[in-house]
């Protein structure tokens, strides 16, 4: 902590020493001094819930514009990971099989899973509207206006879940003059990119703009086949239940293929009455994200299966030998291993023991083993389902009208649905042996109230707000372990109910002094029924083969063979959770304090003290059955921050930083149980750290932006079963280990040159460097999913012409071919480790045209 105070005031002794020159009172004369004499832009933002320039708002953020976005080659939520200190953004998470699940993490809090029963722990906020699920959250910009990083607890005037901080995307609104921008690129992996935005007034008050974009591109992970593998008898995918059967086979695994529409409409006479209607639609329809089989062990399935066929007697796993099948409670024979279906498969299938030492060769398996690395980290074995697919659509009616000359309310009302497949062959084989198919169907609806205005001679700006959301939906599952032995059908049902009133009032003191109150009540309650079963009802067929008497016949499965298993339903054998809807309800206050002072226009120190928390829920994924429905709590943070916004030199030079440290309890961890990744309360960590962000404009035409972030991020304490042994390929999760997706630091700095061509237009050379040091990119610490440090360099050169109708840019992504990984499992039981690359280096040339 004292290094991180010995960073705070040596900031504020370098402020408070530096010459300031006052900025001009209004924001337009702002805007307009700064492109006459070359200095930076001023960015509005509504982090507080109205307008103000960024510099003048006491929180850290991370705020870009449309141009800035498009020169550094952002084009998805995802992509800011790399340009904002102290924020990990990552297309996809463990088994999820699609880049538009987002896992968001700032200041080393977030979540790293796509289940309906897991909250996000970065709020993501589309137009003012919360988008509820991890899926479908990797927005594409293709009409952005700018984007909002919030950094910290964001509860008082955003609500729960966003104990991190919050993403806040803002499109473009209709303009009064008919205008129309679009672009058409192409690239690397026969990519294909087309987006356009158009404003079409219709009258002198009311307006409209259409915005859509598309894109295509190939994945850069090959399917290959197994050499051989034509020789080895395989079970069809069509064998065990899926969310559906696509693209399996041969071919490749991360590409694009989308495409977005959006819609406005806007009545604005210039009275006190202002509506906005929007509307949206994006489908998705390609491959799975790469996927990368990193590891195999013998332990429990793959050591099961694999003497099995052998017709072994014994296994060894881990320098222990003992009874085929023993490590996962099996019998020593392994004859359990046969019959992999016939209770509530789509397929009775054969039995496998046993089939290699037969005398027959044409029945003979594959075993699952490390044959299946491929030597390249492009290629994969995999021949399963392949596919993501997701439609997601949402309609908002915004309507501002000022009471007074000072007061103003809003409303926020919005609907949306979101309906997903994806289906992953996470085993990297000609085998099925860990294949992973999802299903979501969900729907929100939220209402908002806000009065905002200001009093006592504008010393005075206050927000006060109601909000309601609902949620229901479901997620289900379906994962097939071993060819069979394990087929788990999970469908699942949840729903949210949330209502919320808050307030925060901004009290000038003085001129200089201000000072800032804040808190939010909020109410919600959960409802959740699982269903989740194994098709194969293993349980009852390891207590056939020991002889229980009540389980000599499984078809059908008579109440006692269901008693003797503990499986708790009367009338449904196979189902894992008790029947019935389980409720939680949840009430929080989330307040913040804080103190801003302004010892010139140009300048503003603040420190603050907040508090924000993200809701509990269920474990929604099991593997055997329970008497009750395992449940965890709600994550808590509380946050102290000193920072400092300031500009100097005639706005010239900009320097934005702040200290932070965070207290965070109740952690939500997915930890593998079994076969089952299950959430827990894990216990507590302390995270420390910093962010500076400067920019500078040292000549005409040269803009240099750059920010250093810090963050040290470590639980202080770990609870029950929660904590993990370090091993050969897992460090474990114990006090003084450091959270996921965290790294210690991030440095990214980016030249921009803007040449004036005189009468042949003007060029811009853009280059971008980040650095982003190791990090862990599980919850459990595997050695082999770590993350190393890497540098990862972008650059790009605009032309644009005189007439400024038109613009050609040619750029490249990691120009240095960095590769990482960024998300992965260890999935011992199923014994493998597999993870997600990054995207090599590519090309792109973009036309861009504006009239």
């Amino acid at each position: 902590m004292r290094s991180i105070l010995l960073v705070g005031v040596a900031l504020c002794g370098l402020i408070t020493a530096s010459p300031a020159f006052a900025a001009p009172a209004s924001a337009a004369d702002e805007e307009a001094k700064a492109k006459d004499n070359g200095g930076i832009e001023a960015i509005v933002v509504t982090a507080q819930k109205r307008s103000e320039n960024v510099q003048n708002v006491p929180i850290a953020i991370s705020a870009f514009t449309a141009n800035a976005l498009q020169e550094r080659a952002v084009t998805s939520v995802a992509s800011l990971s790399a340009i904002a200190p102290n924020v990990t953004l990552d297309a996809g998470t463990p088994f999820s099989g699609s880049s538009a699940v987002l896992s968001a993490y700032i200041r080393g809090i977030g979540a790293n899973d796509f289940a309906f029963n897991i909250d996000p722990g970065v709020g993501i906020y589309l137009d003012g509207v919360y988008l509820a699920r991890s899926v479908g959250a990797n927005q594409d910009l293709p009409d952005v206006e700018r984007v909002e990083v919030l950094k910290g607890p964001q509860g008082t005037l955003f609500g729960r879940n966003t104990i991190g901080g919050a993403i806040s995307i803002v499109t473009h609104d209709p303009g009064k003059e008919f205008r129309f921008t679009g672009s058409v690129t192409t690239g690397s992996f026969r990519m294909f990119s087309a987006k356009g935005t158009v404003d079409l007034p219709i009258t002198e008050s009311l307006s409209s703009s259409l915005s859509f974009s598309t894109t295509h591109r190939d994945g850069y992970m090959h399917r290959i086949p197994f050499p051989g593998a034509s020789n080895y008898a395989e079970d069809p995918i069509t064998s065990f239940k899926a969310a559906g059967y696509y693209n399996s086979g041969y071919g490749t695994e991360g590409g694009d293929n989308n495409y977005n529409l959006r819609g406005k409409l806007r009545y604005n006479d210039g009275g006190a009455l202002r509506v906005t209607l929007s509307g949206d639609y994006s489908n998705i329809d390609t491959s799975q994200i790469a996927n990368k089989l990193i590891a195999t062990f013998p332990a429990v399935f793959a050591g099961t299966y694999n003497c099995a066929i052998a017709g072994n007697p014994t296994q060894t796993v881990g320098g222990v030998t003992g009874p085929c099948d023993s490590f996962i409670g099996g019998p020593p024979s392994g004859a359990f291993v046969g019959n992999r279906g016939g209770l509530n498969s789509v397929v009775d299938l054969p039995s496998i023991y046993g089939v290699n030492a037969d005398a027959n060769p044409n029945n003979n398996r594959l075993p699952y083993d490390n044959r299946f690395v491929t030597n390249s980290i492009d290629t994969s074995y995999a021949n399963g389902n392949n596919f993501s697919k997701m439609k997601s659509y949402g309609g908002a009616a915004t309507i501002d009208y000022d009471l007074a000359e000072n007061m103003t309310i809003k409303s926020v009302t919005a609907y949306r649905e979101l309906h997903w497949k994806a289906g992953m062959d996470l085993d990297g084989s000609p085998l099925d042996f860990l294949h992973t198919s999802f299903e979501m169907n969900q729907k929100q609806f939220s209402e908002e109230l806000q009065l905002t205005g200001k009093a006592m001679d504008k010393k005075l700006n206050y927000v006060l707000g109601a909000y309601y959301f609902t949620e229901s939906g479901n997620l289900h599952d379906y994962v097939t372990f071993a060819e069979g032995l394990l087929q788990v059908d999970g469908p699942n049902n949840l729903s949210t109910k949330n209502y919320a009133f808050y307030g925060q009032a901004d009290y000038k003191i003085t001129e200089q002094l201000g000072i800032t109150l804040g808190g939010r009540y909020t109410h919600e309650s959960k409802t959740f029924e699982g269903f989740q079963s194994d098709n194969n009802g293993l349980n009852y067929k390891l207590a056939q083969f020991f002889g229980d008497p009540n389980c000599a016949s499984l078809t059908p499965i008579s109440n006692q063979c269901r008693i003797d298993n503990n499986f708790p339903n009367p009338g449904q054998p196979l189902r894992y959770y008790i029947a019935g809807e389980q409720h939680k309800s949840f009430n929080n206050f989330s307040p913040k304090v804080g103190l801003q002072y302004h010892p010139s226009d140009a300048i503003m120190l603040y420190a603050s003290w907040s508090k924000g928390y993200k809701t509990g829920g269920w474990t929604t994924r099991l593997s055997n059955p329970l008497p009750y429905a395992p449940g965890f709590g709600p994550e808590k943070a509380t946050t102290y921050e000193l920072g400092a916004k300031t500009q100097f030199f005639d706005r010239h030079l900009q320097i934005n930083g702040a200290v932070f440290q965070t207290d965070y309890a109740g952690i939500q961890l997915n930890f593998q149980q079994g076969v089952s990744p299950t959430i827990q309360n894990a216990g507590t960590a302390r995270i420390r750290g910093f962010e500076l962000e400067v920019t500078a404009a040292p000549a005409q035409g040269l803009t240099l932006t750059g920010s250093l972030g810090y963050t040290d991020a470590v639980y202080t304490s770990v609870d029950g079963p929660a904590q993990v042994a370090a091993s050969a390929s897992q460090a474990g999760v114990f006090a003084g280990a450091s959270l996921p997706k965290t790294p210690k630091y991030k440095i990214n700095i980016s030249p921009r040159y803007e040449a004036d061509l005189g009468k042949h237009g003007k060029l811009v050379l853009l280059g971008d460097v980040t650095f982003t040091d190791k990090m862990k990119n599980d919850t459990e610490g595997t050695f082999l999913l770590d993350r190393p440090a890497t540098t990862v360099i972008n650059a790009s050169a605009t032309y644009r012409p005189p007439s400024g109708f038109w613009d050609l840019t040619v750029g490249g992504t990691n120009l240095t071919n960095e590769r990482y990984l960024t998300t992965g499992q260890a999935q011992y039981a199923g014994g493998q480790i597999y993870g997600t690359y990054s995207r090599p280096a590519e090309w792109y040339a973009r036309l861009g045209i504006k009239f």
